[in-house]
Parts: structure tokens; C-alpha cells; sequence
């Protein structure tokens, strides 16, 4: 008699399995971005492999409702604990690194990484690594109000990529950019005079010696890309999930 049990074990001891490091993601900031991160990741797995290999992934998703909320009310410590609690699971899930799908969310990395059982990948690190390929030294980057206007990715690209980081001069204009963030492209809405607002802003930053653009928030490339302009630009999701990847096949780690 056919013993399906036996066949099946002794043919998957014979199947081949890469070992493949298990990432965590912490998504919902947004789902929109969060998508692309996913993406982007399994295609570059499949890539790897030539054939349909998927990564071993994790992913914890939060409230993007409730995290704008805490924003606002500048409640950075709570914000700071509930991406610890997120990195807590995905250890206990069996990752063994995690990262934020965002770049605001960096804002608390340092904090969140002193209390983390793993690694955190900054989103600064990938797109430091990225213009530095690129050999350029002054870059622009539109995100929102908290990537433009503090320090934890400029900082990073300064003095670990000895690359400048320059953002809209008019405050109002660094507040609609947020606003267009969190009041359309987090939920899905994407209209023609955003993109050309977008645009203009990007136009500002060229004309004041930036050599490329940093989409200093995910979902800047869901309606703006490389297509629609002549410098470089940097897509922090893109760049951020290569990261991840080649964490995963374990280059440069």
C-alpha cells in the first residue's frame, strides 16, 4: 500500500531549502506604503532566486489614525512604546531584525532600538547608501513636517554619508506637503493638482542646488517618480525594502 505520509517527508527531506533570515515589518504607516514594502521585498527574493522563492516575513500592523493623533498631541513617548511592543512581537514571532515602514516613525528610533531584542534597520542608513552610489553630495528631501524639520535623517546623512540635506524654505509650504501626506496620499487619494504642487516644490529645492530628491516619506512615490523628473531621485520605500532584502539573504550583514 502507498504510504502518503512516508513519500511526502522523504520528499521534502530531498527538497532544497536557501536559509533565509526572518524580517519583521511594522506597517499601517501607511497600508498604502506598507503594500509597496511587501512588494517589493517578494519580488526581490523571487529576483534572487530566478524563480517564486518568498522571504520569510512578519509583520505587525498598526493605527495610522491613532499614531496621527499622538503626533499631533506631540506624544513621542507613546508613540516610542507602541513601536517597542510592535518589535517585542516580532521577536517573539522569530524575526531577527525589524524595521518601521515609514521614515517619521525614525523620529524615536534610538529610543526604540535601547529597549528592542533586535536590530532596527534605519530607513536613514538605506538612503544614505543609496545617494552615495549616485556620487552626489547636496540632495533635497520633502517629507513630513517632522522628517523636514528635525534632525534624524539629516543628521545621519551628514555625518555617516558626508551628504547635505536642504528642505522647502517657506514654512507653510513644508505644512501643506505634511498635510498632502496625512489628509490624501495615507488614505488612498491621489489628485492631479497635489502632483503638481509636489512638483513645484521639487522644482524650488533643484533651483537651490539640490542634485537630487529624497521622497522623505513613503508615499510620496505613489504619486511622484524617477518619470516625472530629471535629477535622481531617491525612493526612501525602494531603497529601504532593498535593505531589508538583502538583509534577509544576509549581503552586507
Amino acid at each position: 500500500m502507498f504510504d502518503y505520509n512516508t513519500s511526502s517527508r522523504e520528499n521534502h527531506q530531498n527538497m532544497q531549502h536557501p536559509i533565509l533570515r526572518k524580517l519583521g515589518l511594522i506597517g499601517g504607516l501607511s497600508w498604502h506604503s506598507t503594500l509597496e514594502y511587501y512588494v517589493y521585498l517578494n519580488q526581490t527574493i523571487n529576483d534572487h532566486f530566478s524563480n517564486n522563492t518568498n522571504p520569510p516575513l512578519v509583520l505587525v500592523n498598526l493605527n495610522q489614525y491613532y499614531m496621527h493623533q499622538l503626533q499631533q498631541l506631540d506624544h513621542w513617548d507613546v508613540i516610542a512604546k507602541m513601536l517597542i511592543e510592535a518589535c517585542d512581537q516580532l521577536y517573539k514571532a522569530g524575526a531577527s531584525a525589524a524595521m518601521f515602514c515609514a521614515n517619521t516613525p525614525h523620529k524615536v528610533y534610538h529610543d526604540v532600538q535601547a529597549d528592542s531584542m533586535i536590530p532596527i534597520l534605519h530607513i536613514g542608513d538605506a538612503i544614505g547608501f543609496g545617494i552615495k552610489k549616485k556620487g552626489l553630495r547636496k540632495v533635497g528631501l520633502i517629507g513630513t513636517i517632522f522628517t523636514m524639520e528635525e534632525p534624524f535623517i539629516e543628521k545621519i546623512l551628514k555625518e555617516k554619508y558626508d551628504i547635505d540635506m536642504i528642505v522647502p524654505d517657506k514654512k507653510e509650504d513644508r505644512k501643506k506637503l505634511h498635510r498632502i501626506i496625512q489628509k490624501e496620499l495615507s488614505l488612498g487619494i491621489f489628485k492631479p493638482e497635489t502632483k503638481k504642487y509636489i512638483l513645484d516644490q521639487i522644482a524650488i529645492l533643484e533651483a537651490m542646488g539640490a542634485e537630487g530628491i529624497i521622497l522623505g516619506c513613503t508615499e510620496f512615490p505613489l504619486i511622484v517618480g524617477q518619470n516625472d523628473l530629471k535629477i535622481p531621485v531617491f525612493n526612501t520605500t525602494l531603497l529601504h525594502a532593498q535593505m531589508g532584502a538583502d538583509f534577509i539573504l544576509g549581503i552586507n550583514f
